[in-house]
């Protein structure tokens, strides 16, 4: 038996490149022609998604249907209560998902999708509003709607002018273009939007407090205002943050000794053992409260190109410490 050997075709390089410029450009025209169509009707579905006392309901078959998962999931994320439910579904049991409070974007191409079109008059009988969107303004899903968007395509861009391409660029693109309407009508914060994505990297950046990541307790490398050098070197070791505070009875913090001090105090030929830390430590100190975000430590740590920070109270009296390496845990940076 012959040995096995995988088989590369052979490609034209160059073929391949204009293919994928075709598409492109394809795509692009479509999306262009979706501008002048952003008028009184684009305006008056926004009205209607906003006066939505429920969720918007996105629905669509196919193609159709992954990118109304799409729109739904962007809406939901965007300040506008959201969910996608499958046509053929909904005609079997799923329809009681929809409660007469919601709003309804109903997507094909055709306008003609059957399965769409077998539930429209339940949609009407609850007199929910409908928001259609198809490439033929003609359809009988374009001409049930409340209000219909128009997101026809000159030619897809599968050379059959079969493959839904354009028309799903297109589609998708008005539904991002309803979303962030939506989300600007609505006074949408970046505070709002970390709540919806309490994991994300933006989420973290906005709800995370230098009071949920600080060393606090017995954690808290620290030492009186009498103490030696020496005894502020043991306290580094063992709280491994590369620094220590220096309080005073009160527990007020006077300043702070780190490792960029040791180094310093080395280059000056200082006895180590009989060097006192109110003689050698930084006075002051940068520092932040508990309650301000993580990403203003980052700031701070940043601008002032150091790596811990202090963190006081409004009397300066220490409540914790926090490193970088607990924002970088925490993925803030």
């Amino acid at each position: 038996m012959a040995d096995s050997a995988l088989i590369i075709p052979v490609v034209d390089s160059t073929a391949l490149q204009e293919t994928a410029r075709r598409v492109l450009g394809i795509e692009r025209d479509a999306l262009a022609a979706l501008l002048p169509r952003i008028d009184d009707r684009f305006a008056r579905a926004c009205e209607l998604l906003i006066a939505c006392r429920g969720r918007v309901i996105v629905t669509g078959m196919g193609k159709s249907g992954h990118i109304g998962g799409k729109i739904a999931a962007t809406l939901a994320s965007t300040g506008t209560p959201a969910f996608f439910v499958h046509p053929g579904e909904a005609s079997h049991g799923d329809l009681g998902m929809i409660t007469r409070d919601d709003a309804v974007i109903a997507i094909s191409n055709s306008g003609e999708t059957a399965e769409v079109l077998t539930i429209l008059p339940l949609i009407k009988r609850m007199g929910i509003p409908l928001v259609s969107m198809t490439g033929r303004p003609g359809s009988t899903l374009a001409k049930s709607a409340d209000v219909h968007l128009d997101v026809s395509v000159a030619q897809e861009a599968c050379p059959l002018n079969l493959a839904p391409t354009a028309s799903t660029t297109a589609t998708l693109a008005m539904g991002d273009a309803l979303a962030v309407a939506l989300l600007e009508a609505r006074g949408f914060t970046p505070e709002d939007f970390a709540l919806s994505h309490p994991g994300g990297t933006l989420g973290r950046r906005l709800l995370l407090k230098v009071g949920d990541l600080m060393a606090t307790g017995d954690r808290i490398p620290q030492v009186p205002a009498n103490a030696s050098l020496s005894a502020a070197l043991l306290e580094m070791t063992r709280k491994g943050l590369g620094m220590t505070a220096v309080i005073d009875d009160s527990g007020e913090a006077l300043g702070l000794f780190t490792d960029g001090d040791l180094r310093r105090v080395l280059d000056a030929n200082l006895d180590v053992r009989s060097a006192r830390i109110t003689e050698v430590m930084t006075r002051g100190g940068k520092s932040i409260r508990s309650a301000q975000l993580a990403a203003e430590a980052v700031h701070l740590m940043e601008k002032h190109r150091i790596t811990v920070l202090m963190v006081l109270d409004d009397h300066r009296h220490l409540e914790g410490v926090l490193h970088m390496h607990d924002l970088l845990r925490a993925g803030v940076v």
